[in-house]
This record gives structure tokens, C-alpha cells and sequence, in this order.
């Protein structure tokens, strides 16, 4: 599993999460099964975890490396975290672990169309099973909604002459079907990029990718679940890696809002389920860094259901 995915901030996320060792956690990111592995030295036969991820990769690595008989797999993506808990009974938690991004192994498969490395059928889907996929959004959005999804998710100052590029190249390449391999977006951005040509392209492809998986909206729904979900004590954990992310974190955790537009009663008051425990957020150490890379991006924010 090691090889699938180095946990990131393992033992620093674990450290805050377990607050009761005979309570109820959920590592709603599975992945190679690492962070789960760590919860699970700290918890008490008593204890229970539940493990989700939406990729049929995570399930085998679950169904093939844990015998734990106090964890669960779920295999569905963390938006629809409240509603597969009820169906296994739980309606309250101590603790939600979120690990979010890519893994190692997703990046290192070219066949699944996320590595700027590798070229690869356009796809990108977390879920294999979903309908749609990077190439649809290349070859089908608008220039306009191109643009919208490199600058908003993006971050990227040429969006709109990159779309131009985009929707350009795929009308001469109509005949062959469209653009259909990651090694043809990257020669197409190449064409227009601004700055370095790595962080470019790798700005273009989490774009990409958030707009196929909707991260933004799935997070947004997790972080609405979070909140309903752990109980007084109980701790939220997030890793995020990119400032979309982040954002989104730092205001649920404050203002319990994704927004950070706190709800107020009829007296004006706010009502805000979490205490912030990391004023800033963690991040990895040099030792860290030198052995995990990728670990560079990560973020680690804490909270603390009132």
C-alpha cells in the first residue's frame, strides 16, 4: 500500500483525530489504506472505522490488505458521507479524516489520465464508472466554460487564450475524433503557456480533473455532512493541497460555512459548530518532504465539534 500511496502527515493527523479509542472514526479518503491502517493502531476493540472511497483501486487494496473486523469499506464518493453511514446505523462520529487530492498511484497510472508525465487516454475520473470524463470536457465545453474552469480552478492568467487554443485544435483534429490523449492537451498548452511549463500543465490538469470529479461541490457537501455528523468533542481532520481546497476548509472550520458566511438566529447570534484548533495550518516537516515530494502542497487544519 506504500507503494500505492504515501500517507501525508500520518502521524500528526492521527494524533489529532483519536480523541476516544472506543469511538466511531471515518477516513472518508481510503486510498492505499494508509491513514486507516494508523487509526486503527489506535483504536480499542471497541472501536470502529469506516473507509470510503469512490475508486474500485482503493476497494481492492481494502478487500486485499485489511482482515480488521472493526473496519468497514464503503465504496462511494465522501459527498454521500451521512446517507451510506445510515445505512450501516451510525449517525454520529468522533472523528472524520479527509485526505483529499490525488494519490501516488493515480498519478503514477498514465492510463488514467491524470499525470502530466505519462501520456494517457483523456479520462481523469475518480470513479470509472461515471459518464463523464476529461475528454468530454475538452472536446464538448464551450470556449467560455473552458476558460471559466482554467481560471476559476485553475488559477491560470492565460485562460482564455488557452481555451481559444483548446477549442481551435479540436476543430482540426474533428476528423480524428477530437483530442483524445493527455499528450495532445499538453502539446496544445504548450503552445500558449505563461511562466514554467510544469506548473502550467499541471494547473491545466487539476482543473481538468476537479471540474470531471466536481471536487469542489462534492467537498462542500462532505464538510455539510462533517458538521451534522461528529459529535461534541469529536475532531475534523482535512489535508488539503491547493488554496480552493483550503479555503473551503478554513472557512467551514470558522465560520461553519464553506463560504465563511456564518448562519445567525433570529437575535443575531452565529452559530458555529467547530472550535479551530491549528491556527495555522500544519505542515510537513523537512524529513517529510525529502522523502515524500508530493507531500510539499499539503495542508493539515483541524477542528473540534462545540
Amino acid at each position: 500500500m506504500s507503494t500505492y500511496h504515501t500517507p501525508v502527515l500520518l502521524h500528526t493527523s492521527i494524533q489529532a483525530l483519536i480523541t476516544d479509542p472506543d469511538g466511531i472514526y471515518v477516513d472518508v479518503t481510503f486510498g492505499g489504506g494508509g491513514h486507516s491502517k494508523e487509526i486503527l493502531r489506535h483504536l480499542s476493540p471497541k472501536g470502529k472505522l469506516y473507509c470510503f472511497d469512490q475508486d474500485a483501486d482503493a476497494q481492492n487494496n481494502f478487500i486485499n490488505e485489511f482482515d480488521a473486523t472493526n473496519a468497514t469499506f464503503i465504496p462511494q464518493n465522501f459527498r454521500f458521507l451521512s446517507k451510506f453511514l445510515r445505512v450501516q446505523g451510525v449517525t454520529g462520529v468522533n472523528g472524520i479524516l479527509a485526505d483529499l487530492g490525488v494519490s501516488s498511484h493515480q498519478f503514477d497510472e498514465g492510463n488514467r489520465g491524470f499525470s502530466i508525465r505519462f501520456d494517457g487516454p483523456l479520462d481523469m475520473r475518480m470513479n470509472t464508472a461515471q459518464p463523464v470524463s476529461a475528454f468530454d470536457i475538452i472536446n464538448r465545453y464551450t470556449e467560455e466554460q473552458l476558460q471559466n474552469i482554467f481560471s476559476l480552478y485553475g488559477e491560470i492568467r492565460n485562460a482564455k487564450q488557452l481555451a481559444n487554443a483548446i477549442c481551435a485544435a479540436r476543430l482540426q483534429l474533428r476528423s480524428e475524433g477530437g483530442i483524445k490523449t493527455t499528450a495532445q492537451l499538453r502539446e496544445i498548452a504548450l503552445t500558449v503557456v505563461k511562466g514554467e511549463k510544469n506548473p502550467y500543465l499541471a494547473q491545466l490538469f487539476q482543473s481538468v480533473r476537479i471540474e470531471v470529479n466536481e471536487e469542489m461541490l462534492a467537498l462542500k457537501e462532505m464538510l455539510i455532512n462533517a458538521a451534522q455528523l461528529i459529535i461534541p468533542g469529536g475532531r475534523l481532520v482535512v489535508i488539503s493541497y491547493h488554496s480552493l481546497e483550503d479555503r473551503m476548509v478554513k472557512n467551514m472550520m470558522k465560520t461553519g460555512d464553506v463560504y465563511g458566511n456564518p448562519e445567525e438566529d433570529l437575535m443575531g447570534r452565529k452559530n458555529i459548530p467547530f472550535k479551530v484548533v491549528t491556527k495555522k495550518p500544519v505542515t510537513p516537516e523537512q524529513d517529510e518532504l525529502q522523502k515524500n515530494p508530493r507531500s510539499r502542497s499539503a495542508k493539515l487544519r483541524v477542528a473540534e465539534k462545540i
